[in-house]
């Protein structure tokens, strides 16, 4: 907790003309054409991040979400100052989000910085711009609380209730195998996203949303209430008045992410079969800390927590019905045995607390106890082994089960030109035994590590009836997506990592339980390939601006594809 007597207000972060009192007096007179009064400007000043473009339905609530944050900072006696940052949505960012992720970090902690705020509310949701959002707040070092978007409501085509993206990528499926033609595809992308919000299924966004919730940075209920419920925007109320009382005390984010509360949030993360990308983002987001987010501990937790959530991709249901069922709290009483329940939250009190006042819902079905979960043994497995040297991830819960364990012969994608010039093609030398290799799509070699980990399956294979294989890659996948699908291979292959020397007809070995990923090829054959391996060429304007800068300073996905400048020590 701060403690010391740092200037607060408007006198904090003055603009440099080489006389304070003049910087204040010119910042005064310009917030003044506003219309505040200088009651309003005395009061502790409160920023609310503003993340919406016409690019971001997802996050098409968030002027709602101001309006409401703004009445409770000024019931609490706080003066709101609303302000923009860089917009990210999943499906309108080229090449991919994961791209611009810490960009938007960048511009977050810039502008927390560079303006005078004595608190910040962290409103995000789609996919990456929470974790941008809490990664520039955690360096900043300033009081915060984070205030998701929450998902949409679902959908519905033909009596069947729809989700997006998981319902997207099962009938995105079938019309490629030929069971749905173009005009129903067409109704069913209008019947998909049928709300403002998030994914409603546990993608990347509701997790990153219901693992803040954990680890104590967001109210209770804020990693689950629907994005165009009433409950949001009492949320959003609650959220505005509760950084008011943290920027009176100075209670940081840093305060409140300790290696406690990450564990706890990585408990759940396990618990609700959550996305993979999840533990990409906390690793960065705990590395600004100076938090090493240990990945065999991480596996050691799924090894004893079960999947207990009933939702998409790993069960059947969404997130409304999760918060429904009493959200995160009634989670975390199932899970109290696991978890560090002294751990503070956001609202000034413990985990314990908020068990305590989990709500009960009789015959709820979507929060299951330890003695009838879902899947035993976790959600995310991590992978070592000569394919994976620092380490690989496997949605466990969400594959075929008899593909868990499973050695096949590789076909290999030498990145994503390659793959969609030849994944198709009725000449592919593919059987549902092989196992589909896809290289140079990690952090540096696509770039950006883009959603690729998720290869259809060959044309000719789905219109067979083939719904699952394994598949191998460097790249990452859909929160949303499912499947015997490993992903963020480490080090990639643009890197030199092991994955660059597959070659078509190798052998792999997946073995799960062991928590392996193995190239029966030996080290001797290895070493010579190694010795002829050449890095891909980098992309076009890879020798300028913010992808140079990106290609130069990115760190591979064990330690949360950040920046490397940007962690603690970094200028050592």
């Amino acid at each position: 907790m701060t403690t010391d007597k740092r200037p607060t207000g408007l006198r904090k972060g003055l603009a440099t003309y080489g006389d304070a009192g003049f910087s204040l007096f010119l910042r005064r007179a310009f917030i003044k054409a506003m219309g505040f009064t200088d009651d309003a400007l005395d009061r502790p000043i409160i920023g609310l991040t503003d993340t919406m473009s016409d690019f971001n339905p997802c996050h098409g609530n968030v002027p709602d979400l101001i309006e409401a944050a703004r009445r409770g900072i000024m019931l609490a006696g706080g003066l709101p100052m609303a302000f923009p940052t860089i917009s990210i949505h999943e499906s309108f960012s080229h090449p991919t989000s994961m791209f611009l992720r810490n960009l938007m970090a960048l511009d977050a902690e810039e502008m927390i910085r560079a303006q005078p705020m004595d608190a910040v509310v962290l409103i995000g949701g789609c996919d990456k711009t929470l974790p941008a959002l809490m990664m520039g707040a955690a360096s900043a070092n300033v009081p915060a609380i984070v205030l998701p978007t929450g998902p949409m409501l679902v959908g519905h085509h033909k009596g069947e209730i729809l989700g997006a993206c998981t319902d997207c990528r099962r009938l995105w499926a079938q019309h490629r195998a030929g069971k749905i033609d173009e005009a129903e595809i067409d109704t069913v992308s209008g019947r998909l996203a049928p709300t403002r919000g998030t994914c409603m299924v546990m993608g990347t966004a509701s997790t990153v949303a219901a693992m803040a919730e954990a680890a104590g940075l967001a109210l209770p209920g804020a990693g689950t209430a629907p994005a165009v419920h009433a409950d949001r925007l009492r949320l959003a109320e609650a959220s505005g008045a509760t950084a008011v009382r943290l920027a009176r005390e100075g209670t940081t984010l840093r305060d409140l992410l300790t290696p406690a509360s990450l564990h706890n949030a990585l408990v759940v993360l396990q618990a609700i079969g959550g996305s993979t990308n999840a533990l990409i983002h906390y690793t960065a987001v705990a590395g600004r800390l100076g938090i090493r987010l240990d990945l065999d501990a991480f596996d050691a937790i799924g090894r004893e927590v079960p999947v207990l959530v009933d939702l998409k991709p790993s069960g059947a249901g969404y997130m409304e019905h999760f918060h429904h069922a009493g959200g995160v709290p009634r989670l975390l009483k199932e899970l109290a045995p696991f978890l560090d329940i002294s751990a503070r939250t956001v609202d000034g009190g413990t985990i314990a607390d908020a068990i305590a006042a989990a709500e009960e819902v009789a015959n709820q079905t979507v929060i299951r106890s330890a003695r009838n979960p879902i899947a035993v043994g976790g959600g995310l497995a991590v992978l070592h082994g000569n394919l994976a040297p620092l380490g690989a991830l496997i949605k466990r819960s969400a594959a075929t089960p008899a593909l868990l364990q499973h050695e096949g012969r590789a076909v290999v994608f030498d990145g994503l030109e390659d793959m969609a010039a030849r994944l198709d093609d009725e000449a592919l030398d593919v059987t549902p035994d092989d196992i589909l290799v896809l290289r140079n799509a990690g952090p540096i070699g696509a770039p950006g590590m883009p959603e690729a980990g998720y290869i259809p399956i060959p044309k000719k294979l789905a219109r067979a009836g083939v719904t699952d294989m394994v598949r191998i890659s460097d790249a990452r996948m859909s929160g949303t997506a499912f499947g015997a699908i490993v992903l963020h291979a480490a080090p990639e292959a643009a890197a030199g990592g092991p994955l660059a020397l597959v070659r078509n007809g190798d052998r792999i070995r997946l073995d799960t339980e062991a928590r392996r990923l193995d190239l029966l090829v030996t080290e001797e054959e290895l070493a010579k390939r190694r010795a002829a391996w050449l890095p891909p060429a980098p992309p076009p304007g890879a020798d300028r601006g913010y992808l140079r800068l990106y290609r130069e300073q990115v760190t591979q996905a064990d330690q949360g594809c950040d920046f490397a400048f940007c962690l603690p020590g970094a200028h050592a």
